[in-house]
């Protein structure tokens, strides 16, 4: 698409979102053909948000643009703002889309680090509603050397100090995130907002000073720039040679992490673990924690769990807690699972679940979404021991139900009655692999994923009048969504 460059700002603007346009992938169609993909932008109304939305909607026309905003609730303005990015936007033909989030901070982690939490998830479920298949941030070179020098004042390592990519598609997220104004100065985004006439909020936020990264913008950075004209070119190059290092260190963590492995990535092998030595051990567990979606723990607290792990015997219970997770060592496997560490293992990883009910007909699945799964019924034979009576199925409703803690079942006919979690212990299922739908027949645990039948369920033999009307017997399988052909 063509356009008409009136200063070089507006050149530099346009140039740069038109290479991150050329650079996306066309999408299939229905009938074979390639389309547009269509770009998401993250729209806070702010100057910078403004500029990008502005000058794609420019480049790639309207209709192949969506401007996604988050209304945090955090300022007295919001009502505001939402009402003004909307106006923006539709005066221009963008699509609009908006989301309110609750900020909830969780122990020992700031208002602005949940604020922006939210709202990345907000995003990138907008992302997932309205088909885009990009993310676009306005962040710029100012923001890039301002969060450079913010890690280096954290003692950050190379991971914080390669600061903001211009493209990354983060562990969990739905979209890769783009910042095609990356190399770009704030004052040519002004330029360019003036020379459009553009209207923009301001978050009377920003110039709070209590907040370390307003402090370097508007107390350091200005001093930094007469002393040292090209501080953000130099700052710049220290996040493309961190970016470059770390890339590095993920490679030599990923054949590490393809020895140590477990469970689809979820736990790691404790020896294979301690067999490295300490740094490329904390690098392995920076890139796990990395690719589990959890925010990354400091040095101090990760050498702190490699310290227990090689000085405590196997079954010693870990006590390191981070970001809502406990980390857990379990017959030779570490894994993070929700809660604290001071807390049973395994009754801190039940989580409760809505029940579900059928009242079963002869079905072949019974799908379970809050549980991503489906249980799956078939014919068996009366002496399978997976086997139940087809009349015991349809005697009473079936209940697919959370564990609460305290469950027993009989797992052969003459055993004695035990609890899950001695059964789940003694067949050595991880902890993290119990949160299973239980499956009851009326007021009776019928079934457990991962154990089987309860042959307390029926300790004499089905009524004969029952039995004479259906006397087939069904094997039950639970199957998680990924093993679901």
């Amino acid at each position: 698409m063509t356009h008409t460059a009136d200063s070089p700002a507006d050149r530099l603007v346009l140039d740069a979102v038109g290479v991150a346009l050329s650079a996306l992938p066309a999408r299939p169609t229905q009938l074979g053909q390639a389309a547009d993909a269509r770009v998401a932008v993250a729209f806070s109304g702010g100057i910078d948000s403004s500029v990008l939305l502005d000058a794609v909607a420019r480049v790639a026309g309207p209709s192949r643009c969506i401007a996604l905003h988050v209304h945090h609730g955090l300022s007295p303005h919001a009502d505001r703002w939402l009402a003004h990015c909307e106006s923006f936007a539709r005066e221009r033909g963008i699509a609009f889309a908006a989301e309110r989030v609750e900020v909830v901070c969780g122990a020992g982690v700031s208002v602005e680090a949940s604020a922006r939490d939210a709202r990345y998830r907000a995003l990138d479920a907008l992302c997932e509603q309205h088909g885009a298949t990009t993310l676009w941030l306005a962040q710029h070179a100012d923001d890039q050397a301002e969060t450079v020098l913010l890690q280096l004042l954290r003692g950050a390592g190379v991971a914080g100090l390669a600061a903001m990519a211009p493209e990354y598609l983060p562990a969990g997220a739905a979209v890769t995130r783009v910042r095609p104004l990356l190399h770009l100065l704030r004052a040519q985004l002004e330029q360019y907002a003036a020379g459009r006439a553009l209207a923009w909020v301001d978050d009377e936020s920003n110039a709070d000073t209590r907040y370390a990264r307003n402090a370097l913008r508007h107390d350091v950075l200005p001093a930094l720039a007469v002393h040292f004209p090209g501080f953000r070119d130099a700052l710049a190059r220290t996040a493309v040679h961190a970016a470059s290092a770390q890339r590095l260190l993920d490679e030599l963590a990923r054949r590490d992490m393809q020895a140590a492995a477990h469970d689809a990535g979820r736990a790691l092998s404790r020896d294979a673990l301690l067999a490295l030595d300490d740094e490329r051990a904390l690098n392995l567990l920076r890139f796990w924690m990395r690719s589990l979606g959890l925010p990354a723990a400091s040095t101090a607290r990760l050498t702190d769990a490699l310290r227990q792990l090689r000085e405590v015997g196997a079954d010693h219970s870990l006590r390191i807690d981070h970001a809502g997770q406990a980390l857990r060592s379990y017959r030779g496997q570490i894994y993070w699972e929700a809660g604290d560490s001071a807390e049973p293992a395994d009754e801190t990883a039940l989580v409760a679940r809505a029940a579900s009910q059928l009242a079963w007909q002869g079905e072949s699945i019974w799908r379970l979404p809050q549980w991503r799964g489906t249980f799956v019924f078939a014919e068996a034979s009366a002496d399978d021991p997976g086997a139940v009576p087809a009349a015991l199925l349809r005697a009473a409703p079936l209940t697919a139900r959370s564990r609460s803690g305290g469950e027993r079942m009989r797992n052969s006919e003459q055993g004695p009655s035990r609890t899950l979690k001695n059964l789940f212990q003694e067949q050595g299922v991880p902890a993290w692999r119990r949160d299973v739908p239980l499956l009851y027949a009326g007021d009776s645990l019928l079934f457990v994923p991962l154990l089987g039948v309860n042959r307390a369920a029926w300790p004499a033999p089905v009524d004969a009048g029952v039995a004479d009307a259906d006397a087939r017997y069904v094997g039950i399988e639970w199957r998680e969504d990924l093993l679901i052909a």
